[in-house]
């Protein structure tokens, strides 16, 4: 790209962007959505709730059931080669946002216990909480009826 647009050869570019200008091509990292100070201070009175039930009981993890949703967009993203780019040395990698909403999507829901994906399902509707949280328990269920007498 900077080669066609200067009119130079590949490797010219190449050597005065790395040995010249002493710049590196990154690729982007990718970074999750940040926590609420609430979503945080929940997560640590969850955990420390358990503390006592595992301290009691040290097969208690293992009975533990827990899911998660996240949409699913259609889209086609940039490869991370497709996205990186020329830095100076001692800059980070530059950061990337995930690509933008697509107008289709499908919910995804996936349950796990202590040893992995125990369930997952595809919705194309919208799932209210009542019905996740149904559909978190009758999983639940189905976990420790299939589990009774494994640990």
């Amino acid at each position: 790209m900077i080669a066609e647009s200067l009119n130079m050869s590949v490797g010219s570019v190449f050597t005065i962007m790395t040995e010249d200008l002493k710049k590196k091509k990154l690729c982007a990292r990718f970074v999750p959505h940040t926590l609420t100070t609430e979503q945080k201070k929940h997560r640590i009175a969850s955990s420390e709730d358990l503390i006592p039930a595992a301290d009691e009981n040290p097969k208690f993890l293992k009975t533990i059931v827990t899911g998660d949703e996240s949409w699913c967009l259609e889209y086609d993203p940039e490869t991370k080669r497709q996205s990186s780019e020329w830095t100076s040395p001692g800059k980070g990698r530059p950061m990337k946002v995930r690509a933008s909403k697509s107008k289709t999507k499908t919910m995804l829901l996936v349950f796990f216990d202590s040893r992995g994906i125990i369930h997952h399902e595809f919705f194309r509707h919208f799932l209210s909480s009542l019905h996740l949280i149904e559909l978190w328990r009758k999983r639940r269920m189905e976990a420790e009826i299939s589990c009774k007498g494994s640990f």
